[in-house]
């Protein structure tokens, strides 16, 4: 399946993070956001197509390269580069058409990045990897690298990455991706399923899940001000919950040695 036809300029979408733990007590929430889809490659070789979104530079609402992979700065040849040698060194040399990449913004010059998902295609437009890119509240980076996935079909990781001190690093994860093609009334919807399990089965529930506009000057004040403040709230939000876990007497695991390697695949 290739992916859905999209504009190659940048995208923001509008939706919502759901969350529910089903052992040894139920914990759930569900909370609004935004994101950016933004397509790398575009982006990297016509600086025009950044449109109103204010690329390594300071605004309201931004994207940096040096927020994602090893750091690399936009001199650098930034994200995208690290990207490019991350997929090669795996073996994966076609992944050379569009790369679109779901993240977090900086908001107000903060952010905080919990999941994002690097969707490479092959020059035909069709999906050949996707990288899922996950930051803790330690500093610390692991990426997931799935080979040959396809939208709504599901995808299997080994958990090695620690992320919550209340679930161990073991068990898996079970991904599914999902996308609507544009329309008239906008750009497409994006699904991105995550399920931890662990050894005795289904854990950990979490979906994020939007609707894809044009970024112009109105939604990126409809952003701004109908999602105020929203990184300090992702890393409050992942506080609260955790109190309330320990709270419910959740059992607490110490963080264990990050793994040797930065990618699984």
């Amino acid at each position: 399946m290739t992916a859905p036809a999209t504009p190659t300029l940048p995208l923001i979408g509008f939706g919502q993070v759901r969350h529910t733990r089903l052992r040894p007590k139920k914990h759930a929430f569900a909370y609004r956001t935004f994101f950016l889809m933004l397509p790398m490659r575009s982006l990297a070789g016509a600086p025009s197509a950044h449109g109103r979104l204010a690329v390594n530079r300071r605004g309201a609402i931004s994207f940096h390269d040096v927020d994602h992979g090893d750091g690399r700065s936009a001199a650098q040849g930034g994200a995208l580069a690290w990207l490019d040698e991350l997929l090669r060194t795996e073996g994966i040399t076609e992944a050379t058409g569009e790369v679109w990449l779901h993240c977090y913004p900086r908001v107000l010059g903060y952010t905080f990045k919990p999941v994002s998902f690097w969707y490479c295609h092959r020059s035909d437009g069709s999906l050949r990897a996707i990288v899922v890119e996950v930051n803790n509240t330690f500093g610390e980076r692991h990426c997931y690298l799935l080979d040959a996935p396809q939208y709504g079909v599901e995808l299997q990781a080994r958990k090695v990455f620690h992320v919550s001190p209340f679930c161990e690093v073991s068990g898996g994860y079970r991904f599914r991706f999902m996308r609507t093609p544009a329309s008239a009334a906008d750009a497409g919807r994006t699904v991105v399923r995550i399920d931890h399990d662990d050894d005795t089965g289904p854990l950990i529930q979490t979906s994020v899940s939007g609707t894809l506009h044009a970024i112009t000057a109105q939604t990126l004040r409809h952003a701004l001000w109908g999602y105020p403040a929203m990184t300090l709230a992702v890393v409050a939000r992942i506080h609260w919950h955790a109190l309330r876990l320990w709270l419910k007497r959740v059992r607490f695991h110490r963080k264990p040695e990050a793994p040797a390697s930065t990618v699984t695949r």
